[in-house]
């Protein structure tokens, strides 16, 4: 079963990357915007990966694999 605080846990990377990124455009360094968009959605991206990870995992056990 899905856990509800991964759900938070993706809300406020996203919450703080948006900040961030607010900040960071409004100070003239889009560069390190860009940056910090990059680099919070591979945090999202590890996140996902291991839920992913483990349904793999499940399903190859259920099945024998």
């Amino acid at each position: 079963m899905m856990d509800i605080s991964l759900i938070f846990k993706i809300a406020g990377v996203g919450i703080i990357v948006i900040l961030i990124n607010k900040v960071l455009e409004a100070s003239g360094k889009g560069d390190y915007a860009v940056l910090t968009n990059l680099t919070g959605i591979l945090i999202v991206l590890m996140m996902v990966i291991n839920l992913v990870n483990k349904l793999f995992n499940t399903v190859r056990t259920m099945f024998q694999l």
